[in-house]
């Protein structure tokens, strides 16, 4: 198991299905983590016990999921020292696009890293990243998945490249 471990905090169950993708990545590099719903609207008492809980919990990184208004990440980066990586969710009426920008929009001092609509693989890599900073055995593990994707892309270029060929023959 690595070293730091994450707290996930998601606004709704309904966020499951987006962040599972989350899930299973940081599972594949060993990393521990807890899951929980908190609302920064229904629930804001929870959301603000678990951010400023999180540190003294042995936690390294924070990923809040939300959407809509999704200020789940703001209340959680307001709360606590570690750093808080936000996942904006697609839903309602502008599709996830309000939850984008309630979430890259902090004020100064209180910065929520946010990744694209639904990019919970993507949180999970950063926060992975940050962990291993100080983890020489997943920082292994991500220069190996780097050289995965270069792998996968090779193999593309190849069957692009017999695509071609059949088409011209």
């Amino acid at each position: 198991m690595a070293k730091g471990k994450v707290l996930v905090v998601m606004g709704s169950d309904s966020d499951f299905p987006v962040m599972e993708s989350c899930f299973k990545m940081l599972r594949r590099f060993g990393v521990e983590f807890d899951a929980h719903v908190a609302s920064a609207h229904r629930t804001p008492e929870r959301a603000i016990t678990l951010a400023k809980r999180a540190k003294d919990n042995g936690y390294s990184v924070i990923i809040a999921a939300a959407g809509l208004a999704a200020h789940l990440g703001g209340v959680l980066a307001a709360n606590t020292v570690l750093p808080v990586i936000g996942v904006p969710c697609k839903g309602g009426a502008l599709a996830g696009v309000d939850a984008l920008y309630a979430t890259v929009q902090m004020p100064t001092g209180i910065p929520v890293a946010t990744v694209a609509i639904d990019g919970a693989a993507n949180a999970a890599i950063l926060a992975v990243q940050m962990i291993a900073l100080s983890d020489e055995q997943l920082s292994a593990k991500l220069a190996e998945y780097k050289n995965e994707l270069a792998l996968s892309v090779d193999e593309r270029d190849k069957r692009l490249q017999k695509k071609i060929e059949e088409m011209e023959g």
